[in-house]
């Protein structure tokens, strides 16, 4: 039990460090990066009991003070409750348009469905039509086109569009464990300027309670984990 503390502080204190010094001298090979994060999600349940995995999957968790913004950006994934929430922001009146990205494939995904007479159903495709149904406008719809396969990529896109068109607010609305990772990458690319409102999927069914014994949740939980300490490390795995 001690030892799996001392794998989870030790890792955490390492990803913590000031400028990420630490990895970016050491140059960490993504497979001893990814070994440590698995240690960690691991040793944290094993070392510190059900309240503590509880109290760090509640952690992930966040949420800011909504503001009105130029745009409401919903990212990939989890549709179609973050589309839902998107829709009901757009409806309160907190921005006038609502972003989709255009998700990618690999050129072998999308031949191999060609070959079959089929076509990739995208997810933007997807929280149109819940943005449709949800009643907003078509107008207000935009869908933003970027090489995008990761949170990373989805922040530098919307960033970009925010300079492009000269605004500097968006409200972020992505899934509840996804939240807290969407904010710290939002602060490391990006900074404070243009300024984003990250927002999470209010029906979004993720509960912090007993993750571990879900194979679903806990992948989750690992997941985000594993995505925070690759933003504090500075994006060692891409």
């Amino acid at each position: 039990m001690r030892l799996g503390c001392s794998v989870f502080i030790c890792g955490f204190m390492l990803c913590s460090l000031p400028g990420r010094k630490f990895f970016r001298a050491v140059k960490v090979r993504r497979g001893w990066f990814v070994l440590l994060v698995v240690l960690a999600a691991g040793s944290l349940s094993a070392a510190f009991g059900p309240r503590a995995a509880t109290a760090i999957a509640e952690w992930l968790v966040v949420e800011d003070t909504l503001s009105r913004a130029q745009a409401i950006a919903v990212l990939n994934g989890y549709f179609p409750f973050r589309a839902m929430e998107a829709a009901s922001l757009y409806e309160q009146g907190w921005a006038p348009e609502v972003w989709l990205i255009r998700g990618s494939s690999s050129p072998a995904e999308e031949q191999a469905l060609g070959n079959l007479g089929m076509r990739i159903d995208r997810e933007e495709s997807i929280n149109r039509e819940v943005l449709a149904r949800a009643r907003v406008p078509p107008g207000a719809i935009c869908v933003l086109n970027g090489a995008v396969k990761n949170t990373a990529d989805e922040v530098r896109l919307i960033a970009h569009e925010l300079a492009q068109r000269g605004r500097d607010r968006v409200i972020i609305v992505t899934s509840k464990a996804h939240s807290r990772r969407v904010r710290a990458t939002w602060r490391a690319l990006v900074g404070n300027s243009p300024s984003a409102i990250v927002r999470y999927a209010a029906k979004d069914p993720y509960s912090p309670s007993r993750w571990w014994r879900n194979t679903h949740e806990a992948l989750v939980v690992s997941r985000e984990i594993f995505g925070l300490m690759n933003v504090w490390a500075g994006f060692p795995v891409r």
